[in-house]
């Protein structure tokens, strides 16, 4: 496949963009152009090339603001395909530390350098919402951890940031093409929105029961209407020992879902005999609150504005060779840093 043409400085002013009748998030195409690049790195490799210098073979790398999981290596490699370039990095879902090179670019700066910023960018976005799921699923440690994120981010972004939260240590993700990017199935049950139509728990809970294949987990939210250990008892008691589990997701203006409120629905289900449903608890979970409620007898958390949300882990890239010949500016060591863990990608 060809690589898109670069957008040119006297390209610029040509480019005509509808606003009115589009998204406003960059298409593939739009950023294979170099559309969301800082307009100084085009101005950069226009200025080369009037010197005669654009060609010039570098060798860059990129390091890391911060400890955390990296991500987005696998969509920077696809960013740069097919530009004859030599790259190094860290696996995808691979620890990194503080300061560590996490990628290494070797060839024309001509064929990268406009990428500068949006490489840049997906590394940390993506690092950064790997490494938020990670630490959920070390709070968690052999409970299930689910990305429910999608809704707290542009729907352009969303899928890179569940795809991202499984990378970090999520064991699935609900926003359909995050979990179609890692060749997974989707993971969610049904919203308030639906009880609230039907008016009853138990009826569409029996509902439920039948719609779905025979394999399916039957997981029943409990929060809706009445008291959630009542509401929890009426579902397994209709559904039986088809019920999988029932979800907590009481809001903030009851309190939110609290140890005690935990220990008391897995106290009543276990005394009906109900020991195989497990409880799946959301809203607002933090790695401290899953861990608390991990105690309490939770088994399975939902977590969504937490990675969503979760700071970017600042990337930086330096040139450290140009035409062979160790270079940095002031600051930093000149030529190739040293890093055995990083791998030939290209």
């Amino acid at each position: 496949m060809k690589p898109k043409e670069f957008i040119t400085l006297d390209k610029i002013t040509l480019t005509e963009v509808d606003a009115d009748n589009r998204f406003f998030s960059a298409s593939a195409s739009e950023i294979e152009q170099g559309l969301t690049s800082d307009i100084y790195f085009v101005r950069s490799r226009d200025l080369l090339s009037s010197m005669g210098l654009a060609d010039t073979v570098v060798t860059a790398e990129i390091f890391s603001s911060g400890d955390g999981i990296i991500a987005g290596v696998n969509e920077v490699l696809h960013l740069l395909r097919g530009r004859g370039l030599e790259i190094w990095a860290l696996p995808e879902g691979e620890l990194m530390g503080t300061k560590e090179v996490v990628m290494r670019i070797r060839g024309r700066y001509s064929d990268f350098g406009i990428y500068e910023t949006p490489l840049l960018g997906i590394l940390a976005s993506s690092s950064g919402w790997s490494t938020a799921a990670g630490s959920c699923k070390k709070a968690a440690s052999e409970r299930t951890v689910i990305c429910y994120g999608a809704r707290h981010l542009h729907p352009a972004v969303a899928p890179v940031m569940e795809r991202a939260a499984v990378i970090g240590g999520a064991d699935a993700c609900s926003c359909i093409l995050g979990a179609l990017l890692l060749d997974r199935v989707p993971v969610g049950t049904i919203p308030h929105a639906a009880f609230l139509i039907v008016g009853d728990s138990v009826e569409l809970a029996k509902a439920y029961d039948k719609f779905v294949p025979e394999d399916a987990p039957r997981i029943i939210l409990v929060d809706t209407f009445k008291d959630e250990t009542e509401e929890a008892l009426r579902v397994a008691d209709a559904l039986g020992h088809q019920l999988s589990g029932i979800r907590l997701d009481t809001p903030g203006e009851r309190g939110g879902v609290t140890p005690a409120l935990v220990r008391e629905v897995r106290a009543r289900l276990d005394q009906k005999g109900f020991r195989q449903v497990q409880i799946v608890v959301s809203g607002g979970l933090t790695p401290e609150r899953i861990g608390i409620l991990a105690e309490a007898g939770a088994d399975a958390f939902g977590v969504g504005s937490f990675i969503a949300r979760a700071p970017a882990i600042d990337m930086t890239l330096d040139l450290k060779e140009v035409r062979g010949e160790a270079v940095s500016k002031r600051g930093r060591i000149p030529g190739v840093t040293e890093n055995k863990r990083l791998v030939k990608m290209s």
